[in-house]
């Protein structure tokens, strides 16, 4: 019960402390600039992408890649590197290549440029 508290308490906190961090650091803290918005937003979507990486990986491992793909889970990378490892390697499902298509419809070659081979 306590980890579900905790759990709790930082969404909660996330979702009330992100607005006023938005504003400090794109307004507050030095006048605002295009393109330091743009990089909080690249920040953000990063941190995300490795926490989801990591918090899923178990579904992931199962919706997105074959049985011998390779796995999701590493901390340090980010859905679209795991995704884009499958997709080299030819062991996504048909699920994964659909969220491929979408990442490539938003961006490019999304999943193969993001790959972090040094993970």
């Amino acid at each position: 019960m306590k980890n579900l508290l905790l759990v709790l308490v930082a969404l909660t906190l996330f979702v009330l402390l992100e607005p006023f961090s938005f504003v400090y650091v794109n307004f507050v803290k030095k006048k605002f600039n295009w393109k330091r918005l743009f990089d909080y937003w690249r920040s953000m979507a990063v941190d995300i992408d490795r926490f989801g990486n990591h918090q899923y990986r178990s579904l992931f491992n199962h919706i997105f890649i074959q049985q011998d793909g390779y796995q999701f889970g590493n901390f340090k990378e980010t859905v679209s590197s795991a995704l884009g490892k499958n997709q080299h390697f030819g062991k996504l499902t048909k699920t994964g290549k659909l969220l491929v298509s979408i990442l490539d419809f938003i961006d490019e070659n999304h999943c193969l440029k993001s790959i972090n081979w040094e993970i």
